[in-house]
C-alpha cells in the first residue's frame, strides 16, 4: 500500500515538474510601424539569462517557474518590461526614444561602431590565426543532422506518413558524423585529414558530402561560406561597401565586448548575412559571430571563440549552421545538390517541420611546433580506416552526447536507403554529369544516343563502357551509330587495363571508323567534357572520314595534373572535294602516325584524396590545358611530318556581387607537312545561308557567332573570349534572365595556303573582332543571343555581319 501512495504521489507531481519550466515565444516591433526590432536584447528580470532575437525581432526563450517578468531593450528604443503569465507568445511592441533619436545622438553612435569595426580590421594581423601564426592545428567533431522541429521540442508528431512518421519518432531523418584533424601552414593553407567518418545509410563514403564545405573557420576572411553559398564577409578589407553597423550593447564579464550588428546594405548586388559580432574592447578580437539570412530558408550561422591568455588570441570553439523553412520553401540539398534525403516543406502549417543542423566543437588546439611536411598534400585526405573505425573510436572523441535516438537513426535510416534505392539514385547522378547512364555493369555514353548535323542529318545510335560491376581491373567500351544523311555506320570498340587505381592509370587500345570536323583540335584530357546538347554540331558540314588505331596510357602524376599519352595509325579520307599537294603530289587520302602527350594542370582546385581515387572538390582557377602532337613520316607508313602546340588556360573570376567574368586564351601553332583535316578553327557557328533568319539557330559556349563555316583556316592561331556575367534579374520565381556580355578575339595565319586545292577559305592575319549580348534563361533554359562582326573582315551587307541565335543551358 505505501508503494502504491508512492507512486500516486509521484504521478501527481509530475504535471507540475513539467510547468516549472516551458518555453516561450514572442516578437519584438516598433509600436508606429510595425517593423521588426533585429537582435533586441531580451532576458529575464532577475536573472542572468539573457537573448538576442533574431534579424527579423522573433525570439525565443526557456522560463522558469518563478520568473515573472521579460525586459525588451534595444538602442533609439524605450525598454519595456513584460509580466510573464500563461500565454506562449509575446508580442513586444516598443516606442521610440524621442530624446536618443536626435540626429547627433544617431550619427555619433554610427560613427562608434564604425571605429570599432576598421579597429578590428586593423588588428587583424593579431587576431585571424592564419595571419598571426605560422602553423596551428586542431581536432574536430562535427554532427550534422535533419530532424523534425515539433519533436526536438519533444511535440507530439501527427503525420499521415507513416514513413516519414517512423524515422522522426525513432530517429533522424538523416545523420552523419565525421572527426577530422585540421593542419595549418603559412605557405601551404588548411590542410584537412579526415580520421572518421560514417553516415546513416552508406557504408562507403559518400564523397560529396564528404567535401560539402558547411561553413566557414573564420569570419576574418572576404568572404564568409555556408552549404556552399558565399557571403560577403562584415570584416572584409572594404566592409562599408557591403554593410551598415551599429552598436547594440557592450557585454559584462572578465573580457567585455562590443556587441555590434550588422546589415547588408545591397542585398539585391551583394550576398550578405544580417548578424551581430561580439568584439573583445581590449584586442579588438571576435568573442562571437552570428550571421543570419531569412527568405525560401532561413539560415542562422555561429561561431563562438575561446580566448588564450599566453597567445592574447580568441580561436574560434564551437561552429553552428542550423537552415530552418522559411517563406517559400526550398529543399535542403546535399551529396553536391543532388539528393535531398530530407526537405523542408513550403507550407508552414505542416506537421513535419525538418530542418538541418551542423555542430562542429574544436578541440586539441596546438599553436606553431607543427609538423611541416605538408607539400604536394591534397586539400583534404580521407585515411584509409576512416570508415571502420570502431565505437570505442567514436566514444574517445566525440564531443557532442550521441543518444539513443541518435543510434537509432543509423537503422532506420539504412532501411530507407535501401527501400528507396537512394544509392542507386547517387550513382546514376554521379555518372549522368560526366555523361553516361549505368545500366547493371555498363555506363550507357549518353553522347552517342542522339546527335544532328548537316552532313549525317539524324545520328542514332549507342555506346559506353563497362563499370567495376564488371571488373576493377579491366573495362570494354565501344559505341556504334548511323547517319541517316550519308547513310553510313560508324563504329568504336576497344579496351583498358587498370595499373593504378589512385593515380588512375589506365593502359587502353581501341579501332575507330568515324568522321571528323575539318580544323578541329580537340585535347584528350578534356574528352570527358559533357554537355547534354552540344549545339555547335547542329551546323557543322565540312568533315573528313577516318579510320583509326589508338593506344593510350593515362595518368595523374598528383591530382591536379592529369595526362594523357597516346599513339596513333590513322588512314584519312576526303568527304568533298578537297586535295592536299605536297611534293608534286596531290593527296585526297592519305596516312597519318601521331605521338600525342596531353596534359590539364589545375593548380589552384582543392581536391579529396581517398585511398582509391582523387576528386575535385572545389574548382580553382585559372586551369591550363596543353597538347603536343608530332606525326611521323615512314613510321607506320606515315604520310606527312608534322608537329603541332596547343595551349590554353580557363580563368573564372567570380564575385560577391553575384557576378562573374570568364575568360578563355588559347593558343595553337603547327609546322611541317600540314593538310586542312589538321590545321586549326577558331569554332566557327554561323550557318552558310543567305539570310539572316535562315542562319538563327543555336549559339555555342565559346564560339564565334558571326563566323562562317570553313570561312577560316590557319597553322598559327589564337583566340580570347570574355564573358561577363551579370547577377540574374529576378522577375519571378520562375522568370530570372541573366544578362551576358561577350566579347571574342582571333588572329592568326597560315603557310603555303596554295597547297590546299579545291578549295577557298581566308586567314586571320588582321585580326577578327565580334561583340554579343546574350540574355539566357529567359524561360526554361531558353534564352536569346545577339552578335555583331566588326574590324578588318567586316562585311559590305550589314545583316550579314549579325548573329541571332537562341541559347539554352540544361541545368539537372
Amino acid at each position: 500500500m505505501a508503494k502504491f501512495s508512492w507512486c500516486i504521489l509521484i504521478f501527481l507531481c509530475i504535471p507540475n515538474f513539467l510547468l516549472g519550466q516551458r518555453i516561450i515565444t514572442g516578437k519584438a516591433v516598433d509600436k508606429n510601424t510595425q517593423n521588426p526590432i533585429p537582435y533586441a536584447n531580451i532576458s529575464i528580470v532577475n536573472s542572468d539569462k539573457a537573448i538576442l532575437s533574431d534579424i527579423d525581432g522573433s525570439f525565443e526563450i526557456e522560463v522558469e517557474e518563478q520568473d515573472t517578468y521579460l525586459r525588451v531593450s534595444y538602442i533609439g528604443y524605450i525598454g519595456k518590461k513584460v509580466k510573464i503569465n500563461t500565454n506562449d507568445f509575446y508580442l513586444i511592441q516598443l516606442d521610440r526614444d524621442i530624446e536618443k533619436l536626435d540626429q547627433v545622438y544617431l550619427k555619433s553612435t554610427g560613427l562608434l561602431a564604425n571605429r570599432i569595426i576598421k579597429k578590428a580590421i586593423a588588428q587583424k594581423k593579431y587576431n585571424d590565426p592564419d595571419l598571426k601564426f605560422s602553423s596551428y592545428s586542431f581536432r574536430t567533431y562535427n554532427k550534422l543532422i535533419i530532424d523534425d522541429q515539433k519533436n526536438s521540442l519533444n511535440i507530439e508528431l501527427d503525420t499521415t506518413s507513416r514513413e516519414i512518421k517512423t524515422i522522426i519518432e525513432d530517429g533522424r531523418a538523416y545523420l552523419s558524423e565525421q572527426i577530422s584533424d585540421f593542419k595549418f601552414l603559412k605557405d601551404e593553407g588548411v590542410k584537412q585529414e579526415i580520421v572518421a567518418t560514417r553516415t546513416a545509410g552508406f557504408k562507403e563514403p559518400v564523397y560529396e558530402l564528404l567535401s560539402l564545405k558547411v561553413q566557414s573557420n573564420t569570419w576574418y576572411k572576404e568572404k564568409y561560406t555556408v552549404f556552399g553559398n558565399d557571403y560577403a564577409g562584415p570584416l572584409s578589407k572594404n566592409p562599408f561597401n557591403n554593410y551598415t553597423y551599429k552598436v547594440l550593447d557592450t557585454t559584462a564579464n572578465d573580457r567585455p565586448a562590443f556587441v555590434i550588428y550588422f546589415q547588408p546594405k545591397r542585398e539585391k548586388k551583394v550576398a550578405g548575412l544580417e548578424g551581430v559580432l561580439y568584439i573583445d574592447t581590449l584586442n579588438y578580437g571576435l568573442q562571437k559571430a552570428v550571421g543570419q539570412l531569412k527568405g525560401e530558408v532561413e539560415i542562422s550561422a555561429e561561431q563562438d571563440f575561446v580566448y588564450y591568455p599566453q597567445e592574447d588570441i580568441w580561436f574560434p570553439k564551437k561552429q553552428n549552421v542550423t537552415i530552418l523553412p522559411g517563406s517559400g520553401g526550398k529543399k535542403v540539398s546535399i551529396f553536391g545538390g543532388n539528393i535531398s534525403l530530407g526537405s523542408l516543406p513550403e507550407e508552414q502549417d505542416v506537421s513535419s517541420k525538418l530542418f538541418l543542423n551542423s555542430t562542429s566543437i574544436n578541440e586539441r588546439i596546438v599553436f606553431e611546433n607543427v609538423d611541416k611536411d605538408l607539400k604536394k598534400v591534397s586539400s583534404i585526405i580521407l585515411t584509409p580506416n576512416a570508415t571502420s573505425q570502431p565505437i570505442s573510436f567514436w566514444e574517445e572523441n566525440r564531443s557532442i552526447p550521441f543518444t539513443e535516438r541518435d543510434e537509432n537513426t543509423f537503422q532506420k535510416v539504412d532501411s530507407i536507403v535501401k527501400n528507396q534505392n537512394i544509392n542507386r539514385k547517387i550513382n546514376v547522378l554521379q555518372n549522368f554529369n560526366i555523361g553516361y547512364y549505368p545500366i547493371g555493369f555498363f555506363n550507357l555514353d549518353l553522347r552517342t544516343i542522339l546527335k544532328y548535323n548537316d552532313f549525317e542529318g539524324l545520328r542514332l545510335g549507342g555506346g559506353g563502357v563497362t563499370n567495376d560491376k564488371l571488373s576493377k581491373v579491366f573495362r570494354l567500351q565501344g559505341y556504334t551509330v548511323y547517319g541517316f544523311k550519308d547513310r553510313e555506320f560508324k563504329y568504336n570498340f576497344g579496351a583498358g587495363v587498370s595499373l593504378n587505381k589512385k593515380t588512375n592509370t589506365w593502359l587502353n587500345a581501341s579501332y575507330t571508323k568515324d568522321i571528323q570536323e575539318v580544323g578541329s583540335f580537340l585535347y584528350l584530357s578534356d574528352a570527358r567534357v559533357y554537355s547534354l546538347f552540344e549545339p555547335r554540331l547542329v551546323n557543322i558540314n565540312f568533315y573528313y572520314e577516318y579510320r583509326a588505331f589508338e593506344s593510350s596510357l593515362q595518368h595523374n602524376f598528383f591530382p591536379e595534373l592529369l595526362s594523357e599519352f597516346q599513339i596513333t595509325k590513322t588512314k584519312i579520307e576526303q568527304t568533298g572535294g578537297y586535295r592536299y599537294l605536297n611534293d608534286g603530289k596531290l593527296y585526297s587520302s592519305y596516312d597519318l602516325t601521331e605521338l600525342t602527350a596531353s596534359f590539364r594542370w589545375s593548380p589552384f582546385s582543392d581536391y579529396l584524396e581517398a585511398p582509391e581515387k582523387s576528386i575535385e572538390v572545389n574548382v580553382g582557377y585559372p586551369k591550363f590545358s596543353l597538347q603536343v602532337v608530332q606525326a611521323i613520316n615512314g613510321m607506320l607508313d606515315g604520310d606527312f611530318r608534322y608537329t603541332k602546340i596547343g595551349a590554353k588556360m580557363n580563368y573564372t573570376i567570380n564575385r560577391i556581387t553575384q557576378n562573374n567574368t570568364e575568360i578563355i586564351l588559347e593558343g595553337d601553332y603547327a609546322i611541317g607537312d600540314l593538310p586542312l583535316t589538321h590545321t586549326f578553327h577558331a569554332y566557327p557557328n554561323n550557318p552558310n545561308k543567305d539570310e539572316l533568319l535562315q542562319r538563327f539557330s543555336v549559339a555555342g559556349r565559346r564560339t564565334f557567332e558571326t563566323m562562317y563555316f570553313s570561312e577560316f583556316f590557319s597553322d598559327r592561331l589564337a583566340t580570347l573570349q570574355i564573358k561577363h556575367r551579370l547577377r540574374p534579374l529576378e522577375i519571378s520565381k520562375k522568370i530570372k534572365p541573366e544578362f551576358v556580355f561577350v566579347t571574342r578575339h582571333a588572329i592568326g595565319d597560315i603557310s603555303n595556303q596554295a597547297q590546299h586545292q579545291n578549295i577557298t577559305f581566308n586567314t586571320l592575319e588582321h585580326g577578327y573582332n565580334e561583340a554579343a549580348l546574350e540574355i539566357n534563361k529567359i524561360l526554361f533554359g531558353f534564352g536569346l543571343n545577339f552578335a555583331y562582326r566588326y574590324g578588318a573582315y567586316h562585311l559590305p551587307q550589314i545583316e550579314d555581319n549579325i548573329g541571332f541565335k537562341f541559347t539554352f543551358y540544361f541545368q539537372l
